[in-house]
């Protein structure tokens, strides 16, 4: 789901109360860790349902890049399961958490105490 929010989430709503992967001032990092994870999911859902209606599809098919990326991830696991066994599991739940952990402080670090102004045409001002 990351590329669908970052791309047409959180590259549209840097630095404004709509972007989960802002970091607010003052905010510390468990509080954003939670709340950039989330509403990221939740962004990246939402924008993608949307282009599947204009398509006139449904959100549940092959077709929706959510599904799509989680699909390549299980797979990816399961392959990497059947090669290596079971034991192999830890270390891909690590990767992954440690993986998205990083991530999260990047945008934490980068974003922190950005904030845009609403012109008043109500759009916000260019990051």
């Amino acid at each position: 789901h990351f590329y669908i929010e970052h791309n047409r989430g959180h590259h549209v709503r840097v630095a404004t109360p709509e972007d989960p992967a802002s970091s607010r001032f003052g905010e510390s990092f468990w509080t954003f860790l939670p709340r950039s994870v989330w509403g990221s999911l939740r962004s990246s859902w939402s924008l993608e349902k949307a282009r599947l209606d204009r398509l006139g599809k449904k959100p549940w098919t092959i077709r929706n890049d959510v599904l799509h990326s989680w699909l390549m991830s299980v797979v990816l696991f399961g392959v990497l399961v059947a090669v290596f066994g079971l034991s192999v599991l830890p270390f891909l739940v690590l990767q992954a958490v440690f993986g998205f952990c990083l991530l999260e402080t990047v945008n934490y670090l980068e974003h922190y105490g950005l904030k845009r102004r609403r012109l008043d045409s109500g759009r916000y001002e260019r990051a």
